[in-house]
């Protein structure tokens, strides 16, 4: 890379550009979760005794809905995730875990899934959770356009044979679906409250809290009351939560210096204000996103230049991860050329030297490929690119790339790239389990929006979702994600870090092997 534009960078204010850089990670975790599990727990937690502790969280978006079929990941999550139940559930390492549903068991061919569902499940209202609940609820996610449809979409049909089975068969395998059913897909509800019109906002569920509706403020508070009832309550340490909303990450350090919130997101460029103070406790998350390129028109379609393999390795070559992670992200990153979950099961270290920086043999691939000049491509300027488009343009310049931005509404940045507008753009996801990556970025419209395949892709893929042992199947995952890396299908950037600041009686039990927020990555620290 042109270390004229890396200069450039680091003439700006520190504090305002590690601000616009933080602010983009916490809100791609924010738009982007049995029985108890000992990975769960920190040394210098409680067990998960339920006691009377109270813990207020800070977030930088409200829910968009609380009804099943329109339920959002990221930081909106510990609204809903109180509120439902799961089936299964991600412990903190990111094993799947039983929950709502005891057990669950695959047919040879993977396309049966049975789960039996725990005897004790109630709604809040002290009606049974049944088989019927989750049926009613997994059919209605699948028929209603929003936030659940994809995830149904290899679903054939739904039984519930007695009052604790639940049946699902398959068109074609879909290893997803078990860590898509332990999020937001897998919630329960009533099935006579499906059809409530308040359902958005106050719904009947059979998770560990109910909405406290006079206290909350919509879109602004949530107040969560624990249910005593609870069939878990061990689980939940917390009597009650509150969730607030603050938009500006300056908001939420004076919020948390001011005791008014218990924990929230910092930017790397606020941490010195926590540094030896007793009252706050800091974890960092490595990984808890990654930034790449994604050079999504891969048959040529709309940029034909893209369809060449020596193409897309070129780019990769044209950039310097080390000094955008030092110089950008102030050190709060580590320079990837892969995507799956840097403390995943899948993550290959050694494929992180695949494309080193070399700008020259950027540009012989350009000319052996009949592009000896380069070319021009438009990309979405986006809130999520804005602060990185100068070392982009620079970089891709460089090798005869030249790039113009064109402005996108925020509200229409997924809409844009989803929709087969742009042949390559700029993009940050949070990290996830393998099965929901793989997805993600080989058939997910944000990743793969002109649907391109290939034999080779076809057949990694059927090999890997035949497997329903998860060892095996993560073996098979990891020669897919070799061939996404050598076929350049995207050009990874850096996977970003996360701080985690919270008040010195609450423990933060992330690690980020799973990113999905949950009430359950937090505990009451009793040293």
């Amino acid at each position: 890379m042109n270390m004229r534009n890396i200069a450039f960078l680091g003439n700006r204010s520190r504090g305002v550009r590690a601000s616009g850089v933080a602010m983009l990670i916490t809100g791609v975790l924010a738009i982007s979760a049995c029985a108890p599990s000992t990975s769960d727990s920190g040394n210098s937690s409680t067990s998960g005794a339920a006691s009377d502790a109270k813990i207020t969280l800070g977030v930088t978006a409200a829910p968009r809905s609380l009804d099943p079929a329109q339920l959002d990941g990221g930081t909106q999550a510990y609204v809903w995730g109180s509120i439902y139940d799961t089936l299964l559930y991600l412990d903190n390492d990111g094993k799947l875990q039983p929950n709502a549903a005891k057990e669950w068991k695959y047919s040879d061919d993977a396309l049966t899934l049975t789960l039996t569902l725990r005897d004790d499940l109630k709604f809040s209202n002290g009606e049974p959770a049944t088989s019927a609940d989750v049926k009613a609820t997994f059919e209605r996610n699948k028929t209603t356009p929003g936030q659940q449809t994809d995830k149904f979409t290899s679903v054939e049909s739904v039984e519930a044979p007695d009052e604790q089975t639940v049946i699902v068969k398959f068109a074609t395998p879909d290893p997803a679906f078990l860590n898509n059913i332990a999020t937001d897909a897998g919630v329960i509800a009533d099935d006579k409250n499906l059809s409530d019109p308040n359902i958005a906002t106050n719904p009947m569920g059979s998770g560990p809290y109910t909405l406290n509706t006079e206290k909350s403020v919509t879109g602004s508070s949530f107040v969560l009351d624990r249910r005593e009832d609870y069939w878990n309550l061990d689980a939940y340490p917390f009597k009650t939560i509150t969730v607030r909303v603050i938009t500006d990450s300056t908001a939420i350090v004076n919020a948390l210096k001011a005791g008014e919130i218990d924990t929230g997101q910092v930017q790397a460029s606020a941490m010195p204000q926590f540094a030896g103070r007793p009252e706050f406790n800091h974890v960092q998350v490595k990984g808890a996103s990654v930034s790449y390129l994604n050079l999504a028109d891969r048959a040529g379609t709309k940029l034909k230049p893209l369809a060449d393999v020596r193409v897309r390795q070129a780019i990769n070559y044209a950039f310097d991860r080390k000094a955008m992670v030092e110089k950008i992200l102030l050190g709060q990153g580590v320079p990837t050329a892969q995507q799956f979950n840097l403390n995943g099961d899948v993550y290959d270290e050694s494929l992180d030297s695949t494309y080193s920086y070399d700008p020259d043999k950027a540009r012989k691939l350009l000319a052996e490929a009949g592009f000896p000049n380069g070319f021009e491509i438009s990309m979405p300027s986006t809130v999520m690119s804005t602060t990185f488009e100068p070392t982009l343009s620079q970089a891709l310049g460089d090798i005869g790339i030249k790039v113009t931005w064109e402005p996108v509404p925020i509200q229409n940045a997924t809409a844009a790239v989803a929709g087969a507008n742009y042949p390559m753009y700029f993009f940050t996801v949070g990290s996830d389990v393998a099965p929901r990556e793989v997805i993600r970025q080989l058939k997910g419209k944000t990743q793969n929006p002109f649907q391109w395949t290939s034999s080779e892709v076809d057949t990694l893929l059927k090999e890997a979702n035949s497997e329903v042992d998860p060892e095996a199947r993560n073996e098979k995952y990891k020669k897919l994600n070799e061939y996404v890396v050598k076929e350049a299908l995207f050009a990874p950037l850096f996977f970003n870090s996360q701080n985690y600041v919270t008040s010195k009686d609450i423990a933060f039990l992330g690690n980020g092997k799973k990113n999905f927020p949950s009430i359950r990555t937090f505990d009451v620290k009793t040293d």
